[in-house]
């Protein structure tokens, strides 16, 4: 089934709602991110899918093709850059293949790759996010007025945090191998900054270049892994 098929939304964009009709499948393990994007989506008239891995993302697309895909660079099976290259490929095409990352260097890889556009987290302006998509959208499924786009600040529920940091403290809690780390790190690393968790950050920032100097890493990620703990009691005591 094709979700970019007149059939299935056969409503026409508007000023207001710029995406109307357009089917998002968002690519991404952080459920702060993207509850963000679910914001805008909403208020933009667009509906949302969610694929939390590659594999997942696999799945939904031999099922469905959604208008625009929004791509995470990192994922907890992979790198979104070979996600965006088989896309870019296919036939039929995605109307709209965008990479995301907190990471600007990210950008090159996700261009090289194939992707049409790419959004820099963390995602907080719907003008921002609704320009992106437009702009990379084939010129028969833009709406008419580009100017029209309304800007608004978009906050992420702060139990999506929550739910961010009790899967990362499952990960930690397990058995862990460098790989595991260098991913609870990076997922860490975004999650925080999305949400300014500057206390986070800095800990995750600091395991970080442990493991790139390949000092001891027990002390630093016993850290991060208390602070992870500490951000849930927060949530039992909400």
């Amino acid at each position: 089934m094709d979700d970019s098929s007149p059939f299935a939304s056969p409503a026409q964009p508007t000023a207001t709602r710029p995406l109307l009709g357009q089917t998002i499948l968002v690519v991404e393990d952080s459920r702060y991110a993207c509850d963000a994007i679910r914001l805008m989506c909403l208020h933009s008239g667009a509906r949302i899918r969610r694929a939390d891995c590659l594999q997942s993302a696999r799945r939904h697309l031999q099922i469905y093709r959604p208008s625009v895909i929004i791509v995470d660079m990192g994922l907890p099976d992979g790198s979104g850059a070979d996600l965006i290259a088989d896309l870019s490929e296919a036939a039929p095409r995605i109307g709209a293949i965008l990479g995301m990352s907190g990471d600007d260097h990210m950008k090159r890889t996700a261009m090289r790759a194939g992707a049409d556009g790419f959004l820099a987290k963390p995602l907080k302006s719907l003008a921002y996010f609704q320009t992106s998509i437009l702009e990379r959208l084939p010129e028969d499924r833009r709406p008419n007025s580009l100017h029209a786009v309304r800007d608004e600040i978009i906050n992420a529920d702060p139990m999506a945090y929550q739910d961010d940091m009790a899967h990362i403290a499952d990960i930690l809690a397990s058995p862990n191998d460098q790989r595991t780390l260098d991913y609870a790190a990076q997922f860490l690393r975004g999650v925080a900054r999305d949400a300014e968790d500057t206390v986070l950050a800095e800990a995750v920032q600091r395991l970080a270049e442990s493991r790139a100097d390949g000092t001891p890493v027990t002390a630093v990620a016993a850290q991060v892994a208390g602070i992870v703990q500490s951000r849930l009691e927060q949530r039992e005591a909400i």
